[in-house]
């Protein structure tokens, strides 16, 4: 018996090889290999204060008042940032906040609702 990986899709066991491609059966997923362990090996686990594990979409507070760079404004602690992006670097949240609009956060300055 070969050991395939699950459905990256809907994480089905009953993957099978054709050719260069592994197919799902169940919903009908193609992808290659390569690609599968590429996705493994790139997605960069982004935690919140309180070590829940964000997500594309989630809805975050913010912990403490943060300073906006560039501003005399300040971001309050318990202001709510809805749809979340994760991205790569040093602050790793993007997102758009209602009064002061497009921000990059740190996760470790938000929990996740």
């Amino acid at each position: 018996m070969s050991n395939l990986p699950n459905c990256p899709k809907c994480n089905s066991t009953f993957t099978y090889e054709d050719g260069s491609l592994l197919i799902c059966p169940e919903c009908a997923h193609e992808w290659t290999l390569e690609a599968d362990t590429e996705n493994r090996e790139d997605h960069k686990i982004v935690k919140d204060a309180n070590g829940n594990i964000l997500n594309d979409g989630d809805t975050v507070t913010v912990i403490k008042d943060l300073k906006v760079k560039g501003s005399s404004s300040v971001l309050k602690m318990g202001t709510k940032v809805k749809n979340i992006r994760l991205v790569d670097g040093d602050h790793d949240i993007d997102c758009k906040i209602d009064g002061f609009g497009a921000m990059k956060l740190k996760s470790e300055f938000v929990k996740k609702i």
